[in-house]
């Protein structure tokens, strides 16, 4: 009965703790500080190849069905993408079903939580470059279960066949369900996960730097396919990795995919600082965005690196009517479909704890966490007293893993874009659907062209790259 009336005073409160709009820029006073008013945005797709986003409701949209085992709505989700000129999409991805709630997998998959269900990107990427021209095309690989030689060969087969348009969100997985889907691997701990990881990068680089962009010479007449002096050995021999190489690939249109991380720990902050190129964030609030910004710059520059040498991308969850009260309807419409305990089995995966036995009523003080630190201790700040309930934090999980909300007109939305960008919090955002495709035909439809309107959205691809179009000339190991 106690969870009962738990799901039942949080649908009744829900209202209480919604983020139904990040705070405005003029609460912190940063319409003076970094003002860029001609700074284009760049815009990302966010997808995993499940039946949930952030939004755990997708697979419940009351309009229509959503068919996300099927190629067909992928390709689609990639055309609306490249008309509305984003620069890339991504599938987040996870390695393992959620069964870190009450020690078991019954209530993700009863629910249907982020892990349910998760399709291997690179395939339906693949497809994706085969009906767009110009897309940036991202997929998840955890540098923790894999072997650099398999993910260096994958994106460059991913580029060579997209022309130049290949990224990784490159991960370090963190979840027990994970390692014991890998039995001989051991389970390591948060900081060995990222000096794993920083081996992992520097083999990688050098496989696929064994190919000089010279090397394959293709001289038909002459019967020459390749020049043997410009393909190199790599020879790497390290603590965690061995790997002769070369890579059995020619040198791929960019040298290698786009890098994207989303360590917000301190020492994921490091990692990313050292090797990426599109930073991925998510936090709840304008505070936190202006604060994690600032320290990935700092972090940047403690890489010797530039401080601008990595766009950071914010995630928003867009609602978008005709009106503010039929997106409001819109927002509340999707969180009418959202039960606590779907958003509690995914949390769960994510802090890599099992606090099934403490009461709903409990605080998320008491959840003891060796997953993703700072997604914890993001949804901490978001009741700063400690008050939030651990029923609360599954309210808040489910509906949108802690991403924001921007809720409004289409120029609303378009609004708070800009201000976010000019205030210095974001160089771009990461477009989380609520539901698919709806929320990326909406955003195309009607906040693209405004944004385009005012000079801060592209309205053409122009030539180049995926790593040109954005502007970063790539981190070295």
């Amino acid at each position: 009965m106690r969870l009962y009336e738990a799901i039942t005073r949080i649908f009744k409160s829900a209202r209480s703790c919604r983020l139904s709009k990040i705070e405005t820029i003029e609460s912190y006073g940063l319409q003076e500080a970094h003002m860029t008013k001609s700074k284009p945005i760049h815009f990302c797709g966010f997808l995993v190849a499940g039946p949930v986003v952030h939004s755990h409701a997708i697979w419940r949209n009351p309009a229509h069905e959503t068919p996300f085992l099927s190629l067909a709505h992928y390709a689609g989700i990639a055309k609306t993408l490249e008309r509305g000129f984003f620069d890339f999409v991504f599938f987040a991805d996870r390695l393992a079903i959620a069964d870190r709630y009450g020690d078991s997998h019954e209530m993700g998959l009863r629910l249907g939580d982020q892990d349910a269900t998760r399709m291997d990107p690179l395939p339906i990427l693949g497809a994706m470059a085969a009906v767009t021209s110009h897309l940036g095309l991202g997929a998840t690989r955890s540098t923790t279960y894999d072997a650099p030689f398999n993910i260096a060969r994958e994106f460059a087969t991913l580029d060579h066949i997209s022309g130049g348009r290949a990224a990784w969100n490159v991960v370090t997985s963190m979840n027990d369900g994970e390692a014991l889907n890998f039995g001989d691997v051991p389970h390591l701990s948060h900081d060995e996960r990222y000096d794993r990881a920083d081996e992992f990068m520097e083999v990688a680089f050098k496989l696929w730097d064994s190919w000089d962009p010279d090397a394959l010479v293709l001289d038909r007449a002459g019967g020459v396919y390749a020049d043997p002096s410009k393909v190199h050995y790599a020879n790497h021999k390290g603590r965690w990795f061995k790997a002769r190489g070369p890579l059995n690939i020619p040198r791929s249109p960019q040298g290698r995919p786009l890098i994207i991380q989303a360590g917000s720990s301190g020492r994921g902050k490091a990692f990313a600082a050292r090797w990426s190129e599109v930073i991925f964030a998510l936090q709840p609030s304008m505070t936190r965005m202006t604060a994690f910004t600032k320290d990935v710059r700092a972090a940047l520059e403690t890489a010797g690196r530039a401080p601008d040498a990595a766009r950071v991308m914010m995630a928003v969850m867009p609602f978008i009517g005709e009106t503010r009260e039929e997106a409001q309807a819109k927002r509340d419409l999707h969180d009418s479909l959202i039960d606590p305990r779907v958003g509690l089995s995914t949390l769960a995966a994510h802090a890599n704890a099992d606090f099934g036995a403490l009461p709903l009523d409990a605080t998320i003080d008491e959840i003891a966490d060796t997953g993703s630190q700072g997604n914890l201790a993001a949804l901490r700040s978001i009741a700063g007293d400690g008050s939030m309930t651990i029923a609360d934090a599954g309210k808040i999980y489910g509906r949108g893993v802690m991403c924001p909300r921007l809720v409004g007109t289409a120029g609303d939305v378009a609004d708070e874009l800009i201000a976010i960008v000019d205030s210095g919090a974001a160089d771009g955002f990461v477009i989380s659907p609520a539901f698919l495709p709806d929320t990326f035909d909406d955003f195309v439809d009607k906040v693209v062209p405004i944004l385009q309107t005012r000079g801060r959205a592209r309205t053409d691809y122009g030539a180049g790259s995926l790593r040109e179009r954005l502007g970063t000339s790539g981190a070295r190991p």
